[in-house]
């Protein structure tokens, strides 16, 4: 099993990267788990989301505690900050959902038909894009 653990704050798409990674992954013909972990429910409060991907059904429901990958949303790396203005996109969640998708072998194909599930569509073209250049696959 692959174990994802992404840290934020309300507001930072932390959730919405962990769902459309699920999605990604299920799409492929895995199985996953997202689901998220905050106190108050207000813009800026501390927020941990987790998705958990495998070949086979995911029944363990628990808080990830030893994950394979950490994404930062609250300090990114300055190339994903920069990616995002380029896009102009208000956070580096699909910036960094990219590159973790391409580490794991994902096809940007599922990453866009994810994008499509989860987000409105007047977000779709700039974030797909954002996907593209961060898997190292133009834009």
């Amino acid at each position: 099993m692959i174990q994802v653990l992404w840290k934020g704050r309300g507001g930072q798409g932390a959730f919405t990267a962990a769902r459309l990674l699920g999605a990604a992954w299920v799409l492929k013909g895995g199985y996953a788990l997202a689901f998220p972990s905050f106190g108050p429910e207000r813009r800026g409060a501390p927020v941990r989301a987790f998705t958990k991907l495998d070949d086979n059904p995911v029944v363990d429901r628990s808080e990830i505690t030893a994950p394979d990958f950490t994404l930062d949303l609250i300090n990114p790396p300055a190339e994903a900050l920069a990616l995002a203005e380029q896009f102009r996109l208000p956070t580096v969640n699909t910036v960094l959902l990219g590159q973790l998708a391409s580490q794991l072998g994902i096809e940007i194909t599922y990453l866009e038909q994810a994008i499509e599930q989860v987000m409105p569509e007047k977000l779709w073209e700039r974030n797909k894009h954002a996907i593209k250049k961060a898997a190292g696959q133009g834009a």
